[in-house]
């Protein structure tokens, strides 16, 4: 991940339980994605979060995407 972005996300455990966050905000990641993911446009977003930047929605898709290049995926057998 583009280091600029890895800046903007921050897990604290005394910040939301350890969850991946935007640094100096307590929202989550998850909460970011899950916006958009429901269409709402990245204008609105910013507007309901005013401490949020067009580089932090970046960094927060960026961290997701990070995690799952990395997930482990354990193919079932499937019966035929």
């Amino acid at each position: 991940m583009d280091e600029q972005l890895w800046q903007r996300i921050s897990m604290n455990p005394r910040v939301m339980v350890g969850k991946p966050v935007i640094r100096g905000t307590r929202i989550p990641v998850e909460l970011i994605v899950r916006m958009l993911a429901q269409g709402i446009p990245e204008r609105d977003i910013l507007q309901e979060y005013p401490r949020l930047q067009p580089a932090d929605i970046r960094a927060a898709l960026a961290y997701a995407a990070q995690v799952l290049a990395h997930e482990d995926v354990f193919p079932l057998a499937v019966p035929a």
